[in-house]
């Protein structure tokens, strides 16, 4: 199965890159398919993805790989056809592990705006540390 990103044209924006140092831990990092480079958001809680495409897409599922110690807690999917209006559509449970983790959702989505929240973090300091991320129709 193929990672929607690999086929469609998407723009990508993240709340907040390490240091500002979007180099070393900018947005792209998440989808070059790579363990050594990851996206890595500065401190603070409330972090988020948020992944426009050009046209609707339908959504089932996407796969996230943390770092252990830094993912998410109090996770939502929003979406939505252009980005001002979300809507939250569910809550997801990752486990703090650098596995990589898949989340089946409830119901399809169709959108051209998905939005990942992380409210929360397992680190003290509130980064999220994603090394790669898909969506599935």
């Amino acid at each position: 199965m193929s990672s929607l990103l690999e086929g469609n044209k998407f723009d990508c924006r993240v709340s907040s890159v390490l240091n500002k140092n979007v180099r070393s831990y900018g947005k792209k990092h998440m989808f070059d398919n790579s363990n050594e480079t990851c996206w890595n958001s500065d401190a603070g809680n409330s972090q988020w993805i948020v992944i426009n495409f050009e046209e609707e897409c339908n959504i089932s599922s996407f796969e996230i790989e943390f770092q252990g110690g830094f993912a998410g807690k109090d996770c939502h999917v929003e979406a939505g056809n252009d980005g001002r209006d979300m809507t939250i559509v569910e809550a997801f449970y990752p486990e703090d592990t650098n596995k990589l983790q898949r989340f089946n959702l409830k119901n399809q989505i169709k959108a051209k705006t998905f939005k990942l929240v992380f409210n929360q973090s397992t680190d003290f300091f509130g980064r999220i540390i994603i090394y790669n991320l898909s969506l599935y129709s």
